[in-house]
């Protein structure tokens, strides 16, 4: 791969790795230290992890903000310290009275916009310090709950195993959404508590999982989505005569055209080559990013 290539990279991330641990892989395949992520998984998850390379790692900030669709398992009898399978058992209540009648009763309190409370132990900082680590330090750790957007929330299957229960669903969320913190909800809701047992998340944004590679698959092949389909697939785009376009390519501020509401927009020249984000601003457009 030259180390001028630039683009995305959907990896289909396996169980037990960290986003981390990926994006040092990629950095070794791809021959650049130049790799990021738009939004970490898990380690206990697998599924869509969008990384960008040399110049699309500046897209990756936009990126984080897609909406993204999971499949999970949530075990509902059993609570446990990381709110997901990874953690100490806190606490087991029998769960195998509850029907799928009792269960879908209670996703419309978690459908729509909600106010959640993040889990204890994530990346969210505290005077500094990151959640996860002040509780595994032994300090007690109260996040303050922040909007967020579930937008589906379908039920796929509901299994009673003994004194637990395990249900199957799809969900639809904006960014910032904590999956483990719904299953952890939905148990308190029921009087049962909750975790999460399984994730897989199937989509970023435009990125579905038919896109992803694995680590294994990427060994063999290096699938480098281009900068110019990125663009077409994550933004509103605005396709240019050359005049603007060499405007673009330096970076002016542009007159006469009209974007829309401000929101980052994808320029092209006439060939189709992505040039930058531009954003609506009065009667002007102006630069978010230039990539040329």
């Amino acid at each position: 791969m030259s180390d001028l290539q630039s683009g995305l990279v959907i990896v289909d991330k396996p169980a037990g790795w960290t986003s981390h641990d990926v994006v040092g892989r990629m950095r070794r395949l791809a021959s650049t230290k130049k790799v990021g992520h738009a939004g970490t998984l898990d380690p206990m998850a697998t599924g869509v992890l969008v990384l960008g390379i040399n110049r699309a790692t500046r897209l990756l900030g936009y990126l984080t903000h897609a909406d993204k669709e999971y499949l999970a398992t949530i075990r509902l009898g059993q609570s446990t310290v990381t709110d997901d399978a990874e953690g100490e058992l806190l606490a087991s209540t029998p769960a195998g009275h509850l029907d799928e009648a009792s269960v879908r009763a209670v996703l419309p309190t978690y459908t729509g916009d909600i106010q959640q409370v993040p889990s204890s132990v994530s990346a969210i900082k505290v005077d500094g310090v990151r959640s996860y680590a002040a509780v595994r330090a032994g300090d007690e750790v109260k996040l303050k709950a922040r909007p967020v957007t579930v937008s589906t929330f379908d039920l796929d299957a509901v299994r009673v195993e003994g004194d637990v229960v395990d249900v199957d669903v799809r969900v639809v969320c904006s960014s910032g959404t904590y999956i483990r913190a719904l299953a952890r909800d939905i148990g308190a809701d029921l009087g049962v508590g909750g975790h999460l047992t399984m994730l897989r998340r199937t989509r970023v944004g435009g990125f579905p999982l038919r896109l992803a590679r694995t680590l294994e698959e990427l060994e063999t092949e290096l699938h480098v989505i281009s900068l110019d389909d990125v663009a077409r697939a994550s933004f509103d785009s605005y396709d240019l005569p050359e005049r603007e376009a060499n405007d673009v390519r330096f970076g002016r501020a542009l007159t006469g055209i009209d974007l829309g509401a401000p929101r980052a927009v994808a320029m092209f020249d006439p060939a189709g080559q992505f040039l930058a984000l531009y954003e609506q601003r009065g009667g002007v457009a102006k630069p978010v990013a230039v990539f040329v």
